[in-house]
């Protein structure tokens, strides 16, 4: 690959998570769940797999299905102070920030995006090789 067509973080990104939350809340958003993550998360609570639907997802109309939100706009499953409730079977998307796609498609949109993540820009580098493959499958909706 000639240097023309490497991405602008070729030389890779820093990242590592503080457990901060400030990307499980505080503004409306989307949390996508896959059919397979709703069957581990249902299991996970001790529900089956219609119960979980209806307590904590909602359908997005044209878009997939989302986690709720709290009147706060949190994730249902973040606790201020603990963090996620679910965390070893949390969505893919929140396994994959901050390196979604749309977050990768400039520098601008990283430090955008970086602006509210005190995790990014700092930490552990990630090779470009293992960017782009987070980013191949972030668990957001195309």
């Amino acid at each position: 690959m000639s240097n023309d067509s490497q991405p602008w973080y070729a030389e890779g990104l820093q990242f590592s998570c503080t457990r901060c939350g400030n990307c499980c809340g505080g503004a409306p958003g989307y949390c996508w769940v896959s059919e397979d993550e709703i069957v581990a998360l249902a299991q996970r609570l001790g529900m089956s797999v219609e119960a979980f639907r209806t307590r904590y997802t909602r359908h997005i109309k044209g878009r997939g299905i989302s986690l709720q939100e709290k009147r706060n706009y949190d994730c249902v499953f973040f606790e201020r102070g603990r963090g996620c409730s679910v965390y070893e079977d949390r969505p893919r998307q929140c396994r994959t920030w901050p390196f979604w796609q749309p977050n990768l498609a400039s520098r601008e949109d990283w430090q955008e995006a970086s602006a509210g993540c005190p995790g990014m820009d700092q930490g552990e580098r990630h090779d470009v090789g293992t960017i782009i493959a987070i980013a191949s499958d972030d668990g957001l909706p195309r």
